[in-house]
């Protein structure tokens, strides 16, 4: 992974934005709504991290997120250390800012995908009925640290119907409509999502 290439005035708006609005870890949050926390790894593909972020509900795991990371192809020599700790199985949120790096989310889309009617790994997971509607956010997880920005994975959150819907999501988020992806890039993220462990 790079230092980014973002434009000096870009990357000022996120400095500041990091600086000045800490925001809740999807962990925090779970952890707060629902009374517990964890984090399992699942069977990915290479290049990518699939993970269910889940509360416990009944004495069974609720999958509360179902995460997708790609991340970015060299990672820096600047957070090693940290990156290993999530390659093992750690929280992405935590880790970092625990080590001391603010975390900025770059909205590239918010929206929704309808569960299909046929089982899938996300719907067992989640525990959900047939075709319910999953809120969907997909963003560019940027580290900042030093006056330095660093681009480190690109992440596809599905959450849980009873947690976040696309309307939670819009007011957490600055979102630019028109900026959106693409239908069929939509059915890409649908694939990548509903697809996995079948």
């Amino acid at each position: 992974m790079r230092l980014t290439t973002l434009p000096p005035a870009v990357l000022d708006v996120v400095l500041s934005a990091c600086e000045t609005e800490p925001v809740l870890l999807n962990s925090e949050r779970i952890q707060r709504r629902f009374g517990s926390y964890d984090i399992r790894v699942l069977p990915s593909e290479p290049g990518l991290r699939r993970s269910s972020l889940y509360s416990i509900d009944d004495d069974k795991p609720v999958c509360r997120t179902y995460a997708v990371v790609r991340f970015a192809d060299q990672p820096h020599d600047g957070y090693s250390e940290e990156h290993a700790k999530v390659l093992a199985g750690n929280s992405i949120g935590a880790i970092f800012r625990s080590h001391g790096w603010d975390i900025h989310k770059q909205t590239i889309y918010i929206g929704s995908l309808l569960l299909p009617a046929r089982s899938t790994q996300i719907g067992r997971l989640m525990r959900t009925k047939d075709q319910d509607e999953l809120a969907l956010h997909v963003y560019q997880l940027l580290l900042a640290r030093d006056d330095q920005v660093f681009e480190y994975a690109t992440i596809v959150e599905t959450h849980h119907p009873a947690y976040l819907s696309e309307s939670d999501i819009l007011e957490l988020y600055e979102y630019d409509e028109s900026t959106g992806l693409s239908p069929p890039a939509v059915s890409d993220l649908a694939r990548l999502v509903f697809d996995a462990g079948e």
